[in-house]
């Protein structure tokens, strides 16, 4: 497969993700197997590109897997595809840092050797916004910037008068537009977009947007753009480590409303490390799955079902259980946040919570986000002592704990050393709320099913 486009923006919030899940769904109906991909680390976003295509979008981020990985990770979800759309992360050149592209949606395409497509917000300019592309044009030449899509036009009228400056100034073919329209805006939370999941009417809204781009965007020459990409070569399969052992153990992974922050590479690595991965809710499900050999509580949004995880006590009963008997547990970011003692909300309630972490976990204005180099101070459930791996965090809250536990990483700058710590661990129980892709040391799952096995053993022997 080599037909393949990438959907980048001056800035965050320009309409990309409208632009492109709607893009998906009007090619699907076309009859074409497209493959959709987010760049940087991102788990609501991909819920509206999975919900368009029909299939699991996949993160390509060059800064979190590395070139290599990147490129395997692409290769491997697109190859029974007819075409790729990737939608960039905030501003096309924004990455790791001010000088560093590593991250950035432009280091992507030109790993994955793809054309671009700019969504322009065209609010407020016509003239000017020729200007605004010139420059990204100009910008980085090894990124092909082939062509423009305007967003939150006014009138064909307007979309015209853009098209006709970026056509003359730059040479670059504006191929679509969409409309000013509240009708076709996905809805919007704290952390961005609400997850498709929680959104009842996801499906209808990229559905308008797939019907207008139907008849304002030149979807022919955006495919046609796609298929001159070059053919790409051939990559190594990614090596998945696969413990030897009989046992099969069962992992419990919180997914539910309040948490859906997973990789699909997570689940994917445990079931090839030998786990049998087993889906559990911590709002409704009185207990834990029968048989679970590890507990894995992915990150989400558990601010916004406190109510509802605070009521479940026998689930924290069954969870201070687990960690009593010496379970491996793993907590990240918004499961973190169940096992404190409390969480207090926006609006300063205090819900109690399971009960394993001392202190709360509180909502604060300030959004901390960014990605982070960590190193594991001692052995753990997912890795040796030493370890480094790299992550992200993207979080309003902040655990005040009045007794420090043992912390699970130190916090290292680009040069490797060390200027904080994070999270906690006690035994088996590891928490932060630094999200990892797994991917970035896939032998991580192979160790935690190890945990697993040993732990089941030591219980039944």
């Amino acid at each position: 497969m080599s037909a393949r486009l990438v959907l980048a923006a001056p800035e965050s919030g320009s309409g990309k993700t409208t632009f492109c899940a709607g893009l998906v769904a009007a090619l699907v109906q076309r009859g074409l197997r497209v493959q959709p991909f987010k760049c940087g680390p991102d788990y609501i976003d991909p819920g509206y590109l999975s919900l368009a295509a029909g299939r699991p979008c996949r993160n390509v981020d060059s800064w979190l897997l590395g070139a290599q990985t990147t490129r395997q990770v692409f290769a491997a979800a697109s190859a029974d595809s007819d075409l790729a759309l990737i939608e960039g992360v905030m501003g096309l050149f924004d990455g790791y840092g001010a000088l560093d592209e590593a991250g950035s949606t432009a280091h992507v395409a030109r790993l994955l050797d793809a054309p671009v497509v700019l969504v322009v917000d065209a609010r407020g300019m016509a003239r000017s916004i020729a200007a605004l592309v010139d420059g990204f044009r100009r910008f980085d030449p090894r990124v092909r910037l082939a062509g423009v899509l305007l967003n939150r036009v006014g009138s064909a009228r307007h979309a015209e008068l853009c098209a006709t400056a970026i056509q003359t100034y730059t040479g670059l073919p504006c191929l679509g537009y969409l409309p000013r329209d509240a009708a076709l805006a996905l809805p919007e939370r704290h952390l961005g977009l609400i997850p498709s999941g929680e959104h009842a009417a996801a499906r209808e809204v990229i559905a308008r947007v797939a019907a207008t781009l139907a008849t304002t965007c030149d979807l022919e020459r955006l495919v046609a753009l796609a298929q001159a990409a070059p053919p790409l070569p051939a990559e190594p399969p990614v090596v998945l480590p696969r413990l030897r052992s009989a046992c099969r153990p069962r992992i419990a992974v919180a997914q539910d409303a309040a948490f859906s922050f997973i990789y699909p590479e997570t689940i994917e690595l445990l079931e090839a490390a030998g786990a049998e991965v087993v889906p559990f809710s911590p709002m409704r499900d009185p207990g834990l799955p029968p048989d679970t050999a590890g507990v894995i509580l992915s990150g989400g949004f558990p601010e916004l079902y406190a109510a509802e995880l605070s009521a479940n006590s026998t689930l924290h009963a069954a969870l201070r259980a687990a960690h009593t008997a010496g379970m491996p547990i793993y907590a990240e970011c918004g499961g973190l946040m169940l096992l404190t003692e409390a969480l207090v909300d926006q609006a300063g309630r205090r819900w109690p919570m399971v009960g394993l972490l001392p202190g709360t976990s509180a909502m604060t204005p300030r959004l901390r986000l960014g990605y982070r180099s960590v190193r594991a101070l001692r052995d753990g459930p997912l890795l040796p002592a030493g370890a480094v791996v790299r992550g992200h965090e993207f979080h309003y809250s902040r655990w005040e704990a009045p007794v420090a536990l043992p912390a699970a990483y130190a916090v290292l700058d680009p040069t490797g050393q060390a200027v904080a710590e994070e999270g906690a661990q006690q035994h088996a129980l590891m928490a932060s709320y630094v999200h990892l892709h797994w991917l970035t040391r896939p032998e991580i799952a192979a160790r935690f099913v190890a945990w697993c096995v040993a732990w089941q053993g030591a219980e039944h022997g």
